[in-house]
């Protein structure tokens, strides 16, 4: 039996930081019905790359999802969502502030027909605050969150982060809210709101940039791949490529200079300590850079490696297909799509003792494909009722 086996949810999200959150719950057992707008749905159905018609952007992350199709405007399609509410555990929505409430569907008013629900938001600027009805995507999060200021190279124009993390973050941070709130109910058997904005989870990763700017009195600045207070701690050139190494500590340091026979930079007045390395990086860079471009990177990620100092390859998107360790993890699965036919995508980074490890995943739905199944399992409509709907616009 899987951790959330039990749960459902009806997931009210859209394109990417709430459907990457359920999908996480998905993995972990959950039962997500995904509510999409009647003809349209997702607007991520929309967004590439394409195979065969299908969108394998939207593909990826609602695999194993069931769809059902109401129009949230129509007074029937309230009442609808209004009895589903009953009988689900999480209903989580990633609208701007205020949609939900507009539509009579807020937070107090499905609170009153389910008190054990938990009601999630994930927000660009959350519920609170004077910039919360403002829209927002991943890009904004990034840029006010203050990443794209430290991320990238000297000299260069701030550079967004090569994935969407503002989205992603908020998405983890959901799913994280989301099982808070489920601990809560069983202890209290009372369900919560859990409110996530994507603004509030960039400055939480931060990490050391805060307190740096505390101390030094200025913003932290772009540093391109290297560590702002370990070294060294970057990627290196070998004669072929790239790779990285990440001595984070003076015995690491001594096990790096032993074995790539540079035992002459340990006696060096400038790199005796981590700090003393970090402040005359440029000088340990050049001594590092003369001797690494005499081997190739994966000669050198062997030789270290070997010695016990992290380091390891630049992998390209394609090398993780065959990168040993990922297949190991089960970290490539596989999803068999009517349409797009086979279909690699990432599997699930939670591994747990009782959790089984599969190597595929069920497909993506269509819009609304489960709307008999899930009316008449939960509200006991006949086939002849969801017909009517569907033609009166409802569906």
């Amino acid at each position: 039996m899987k951790p959330l086996e039990k749960i459902k949810i009806l997931d009210l999200t859209r394109v990417l930081a709430g459907p990457f959150c359920t999908m996480i719950l998905s993995d972990l057992g959950a039962e997500v019905i995904k509510v999409e707008v009647p003809g349209t749905g997702d607007d991520a159905r929309c967004f590439g790359p394409f195979k065969n018609g299908q969108s394998l952007y939207f593909l990826s992350i609602n695999r194993e999802k069931k769809s059902i199709s109401i129009n949230l405007k129509t007074e029937k399609g309230k009442e609808i969502f209004k009895e589903l509410i009953k009988h689900f555990d999480i209903v989580i929505e990633n609208f701007r502030p205020g949609t939900m409430e507009k539509l009579g569907l807020g937070y107090e008013t499905l609170n009153q027909l389910n008190s054990k629900l938990i009601y999630a938001a994930s927000s660009g600027y959350g519920h609170s605050g004077p910039s919360s009805q403002k829209a927002s995507y991943d890009i904004l999060a990034q840029a006010m969150g203050g990443i794209m200021s430290i991320t990238g190279w000297p000299e260069t124009p701030p550079t967004r982060v090569g994935m969407s993390l503002g989205d992603i973050t908020a998405s983890l941070y959901s799913a994280i809210g989301i099982l808070a709130a489920l601990q809560h109910r069983n202890n209290t058997g009372l369900g919560q709101k859990v409110d996530v904005a994507m603004l509030d989870c960039q400055v939480s990763i931060l990490e050391n940039a805060i307190t740096r700017y505390q101390v030094e009195g200025k913003s932290p600045q772009p540093l391109g791949n290297r560590h702002p207070t370990i070294a060294p701690f970057q990627a290196f050139k070998a004669s072929d490529s790239y790779f990285v190494v990440a001595a984070g500590n003076d015995s690491l340091w001594k096990k790096l200079c032993e074995v790539i026979d540079r035992k002459d930079l340990l006696i060096n007045d400038h790199f005796i300590t981590n700090d003393l390395r970090t402040q005359n990086l440029t000088n340990l860079v050049k001594e590092l850079d003369s001797t690494f471009a005499t081997k190739t990177a994966a000669e050198w990620v062997e030789i270290i490696d070997n010695a016990g100092v992290p380091c390891g390859p630049i992998n390209t998107i394609e090398k993780l297909f065959s990168e040993p360790q990922i297949n190991a993890r089960n970290m490539i699965v596989e999803v068999e799509d009517k349409k797009a036919g086979t279909i690699k995508i990432a599997g699930n980074p939670i591994k747990m003792s009782l959790l089984d490890e599969r190597t595929t995943r069920n497909a993506a739905p269509e819009i609304g494909e489960h709307n008999f199944e899930v009316l008449s399992n939960f509200l006991g409509l006949s086939e002849d009722e969801v017909n009517e709907l569907k033609e009166s616009g409802v569906l």
